[in-house]
């Protein structure tokens, strides 16, 4: 079972609808509607925090649940805030970003790791934010998968779990490559489950 949280935004039920034609079972709940014990309880085979319209401090249990899947090595993608969350858990610090963008094509570079497994670089991809992960306060933990021409993050991920954010849209029908990137997180838990 997947748990998908949902911080309240309009995109979740799109990624609701690409894990689901992946052959994910998605269970969704609202990022105030349970606490952390309880998505343990649950024994997820993997979590995603949704995108939303505010910062991770005001995203329900997304920090919290962030680390604590880190620590029962719950395999967990973040988009957008999700993202945000991820580098903010791990000690990094979310600012504004130099401009907002709200329906804007980005060009994402990346080194092929993780999610970005067997996909050209660069490709397109939708962006919706004001925020972003700041590059200079990125903990040791993280390291970058994707970023623009000018060095913004727009991907990361744990150096010894599987935890990875995508500041873009993979669920938006304009991002190219959406469907793989998901597919690439999906088999990366699944094989995760396999080891452990």
């Amino acid at each position: 079972m997947l748990l998908l949280i949902d911080n309240y935004d309009s995109f979740t039920y799109n990624l609701v609808h690409y894990l689901g034609e992946l052959g994910a079972d998605v269970v969704v709940r609202r990022n105030d509607a349970l606490d952390v014990q309880a998505v343990l309880a649950m024994r997820p085979d993997c979590i995603v925090l949704s995108p939303g319209p505010c910062d991770p401090a005001q995203a329900g249990i997304c920090l919290p649940l962030t680390t604590a899947a880190a620590e029962a090595r719950i395999p967990l993608l973040g988009v957008c805030l999700g993202h945000q969350t991820i580098g903010e858990a791990f000690g990094g610090k979310v600012v504004r970003c130099h401009e907002i963008v709200h329906g804007k094509m980005g060009t994402m570079h990346h080194a092929g790791q993780g999610m970005f497994r067997g996909l050209p670089s660069p490709f397109l991809a939708t962006r919706y934010h004001s925020l972003i992960v700041d590059r200079a306060t990125l903990p040791d933990c993280l390291e970058v998968t994707a970023w623009l021409e000018d060095g913004t993050i727009m991907g990361l991920r744990h150096k010894e779990r599987l935890i990875e954010g995508v500041q873009f849209h993979p669920e938006s029908i304009a991002s190219e490559h959406g469907h793989q990137l998901l597919r690439n997180f999906l088999q990366e838990a699944a094989a995760a489950k396999v080891a452990a």
